[in-house]
């Protein structure tokens, strides 16, 4: 850690360290729930120096990740389609369908182009009037509202030629959905800072009350996530369960108002599909019928479906808290960051691939 980002402070890190450990006289199993908590945790060797009682969950915290085969094919078929441009973040070029990924569909003669911003959109589509211009559009409520303001812009800028295709996904949602599971053994959960930045931390509040386990707000360095660990410990040791937020500096208990209203304007839940976790009711997001006009699966008249789905991954079953990356056959040899097998091997905020750059038992 470097001592001059008090957030990477080794000295402060060392102190919480010490009260986790004091405070911990219980075996406690906590999930995060964001791919950048666990990339730091696998970073800076956290789990290592947590007490033994005290085991990491890793969620769903990846929006690569769980972006299901079903929507990548989708993706690849619009790529494929002549006079269309597939805009896309890079990392998601890579994210394996059925059969194959985007960055093969590029090799086919597909037009798939990197974006940095889901803002380049507007640029790209009025400089090419003549063709069809599709954004791939994924993300958790951190990245839905700039999404929401490219279809807002190109209404207002009666831009026709723009579609979306979306896979964005809600936080609580997915988490009330492995709350109801018969297996589910977590006690605690780290609630990612960047995505209650956005929506507040009302709906952490319910679901602790309702399924009686706490939770804590963590921002992403190592210092943070302690911080995190040690009010989800005590939280636990007293047989409370409730939302508290040590990420004050960026959270605010109702989080960005204009945010939600540009989100709330543009889109609506809806059923989704998570990858390695299947259909759950309300826990996506979709253009509400007044914006229609920018669904790409309606514009291109596609079924946005698949009827096989490849289940060589088990990146579901480590989303439940079931498995780790090491319990995968593949995991570091059939699959790896350069031929990943799962999706969870591609991105950087994937755990597998956290696992595969950090944690070099494998190699």
């Amino acid at each position: 850690m470097r001592n001059n980002n008090p957030y990477r402070n080794a000295e402060y890190g060392s102190k919480l360290i010490d009260a986790i450990k004091s405070a911990t006289t219980q075996n406690w199993r906590i999930m995060d729930v964001c791919g950048g908590q666990a990339h730091a945790m696998a970073k800076y060797d956290i789990e290592a120096m947590l007490p033994k009682e005290i085991q990491i969950i890793h969620g769903p915290g990846c929006p690569v990740c769980v972006t299901p085969q079903q929507t990548i094919d989708t993706a690849i078929e619009l790529a494929l389609k002549q006079n269309v441009i597939i805009l896309s973040f890079g990392d998601m070029l890579r994210v394996p369908g059925n059969q194959r990924d985007l960055l093969i569909a590029k090799s086919l003669g597909g037009d798939v182009r990197i974006i940095y911003s889901p803002l380049d959109a507007i640029k790209i589509a009025k400089a090419n009037p003549e063709r069809e211009v599709v954004l791939f559009a994924i993300g958790f409520e951190t990245t839905a509202p700039i999404h929401a303001q490219v279809v807002l812009e190109a209404d207002r800028q009666q831009i026709q030629n723009l579609s979306l295709l979306t896979a964005l996904f809600t936080v609580p949602a997915i988490l009330e959905h492995l709350c109801t599971l018969p297996d589910f053994t977590v006690d605690g959960v780290l609630a990612a800072g960047h995505v209650c930045a956005i929506t507040g931390t009302s709906d952490y509040e319910r679901l602790a009350r309702k399924y009686k386990i706490p939770f804590a707000v963590t921002g992403f360095e190592p210092v943070d996530i302690l911080l995190g660990i040690l009010t989800n410990v005590k939280q636990l040791e007293k047989g409370k369960c409730t939302v508290e937020n040590p990420y004050v500096r960026i959270v605010s208990e109702e989080g960005n108002r204009k945010a939600q209203e540009v989100l709330s304007e543009v889109f609506e839940p809806a059923l989704q599909t998570w990858r390695g976790l299947g259909s759950v009711p309300a826990s996506g997001l979709r253009l509400k019928h007044r914006y229609n006009v920018f669904d790409a699966c309606q514009r291109f008249n596609l079924n946005h479906t698949s009827s096989y789905i490849k289940e060589d991954c088990i990146v579901g079953e480590i989303m439940k808290g079931r498995a780790i990356p090491n319990d995968c056959p593949f995991f570091g040899k059939k699959c790896k960051p350069d031929q990943p097998i799962g999706s969870s091997m591609v991105s950087t905020e994937g755990i597998c691939a956290a696992y595969y750059k950090y944690k070099n038992k494998y190699r």
